[in-house]
């Protein structure tokens, strides 16, 4: 199975070496603009990108996540620019997850760290797959038809754009 983002591993400042940087940038913004590209030929008017940008593009993410925060920052400006030159016919959106239970943070996130981020949320836990994915499905839907450029914030109200 392809790996369409991610982390990859946590670098500290020091750690971090231009390879690594260039494989997260890789796999993040990298990806998405040739998957975009590949799929634009095959897109009607009328229809709709959603891009997976993160929390981490707002707050610069954790720590040892700086080219993970850097890139998911790079497709959070892509989705602005993506939805001026595609406008009207196709409209371009993206995802800021925040805490979500899934592998993600299974590999990446300490167990005690997740608790503590988790309660400090005002919905007090952590957001499911289902309710990113029912997110995305809206804003590809005709019920978001007005909605174009905008990086949608899904972290339980732990942080406010």
């Amino acid at each position: 199975m392809p790996i369409t983002g991610g982390l990859i591993a946590r670098k500290t400042i020091p750690e971090l070496t231009i390879e690594h940087w260039q494989a997260v940038m890789d796999i993040n913004v990298t990806s998405a603009v040739l998957l975009v590209q590949a799929a634009l030929p095959h897109m009607t008017e009328g229809g709709s990108i959603v891009n997976m940008a993160s929390q981490a593009g707002r707050d610069g993410g954790g720590g040892g996540a700086l080219a993970y925060g850097a890139a998911k920052g790079a497709i959070m400006t892509m989705t602005r620019g993506m939805a001026k030159e595609l406008a009207p016919a196709i409209r371009v959106n993206a995802l800021c997850p925040g805490m979500i239970d899934t592998d993600f943070h299974n590999i990446f996130t300490k167990p005690e760290v997740r608790k503590m981020v988790a309660g400090n949320t005002p919905l007090k836990r952590e957001g499911t797959s289902e309710e990113v994915a029912d997110l995305a499905v809206f804003l590809a839907s005709p019920a978001a038809a007005f909605i174009t450029g905008a990086n949608v914030d899904i972290n339980g109200g732990m942080l406010f754009s």
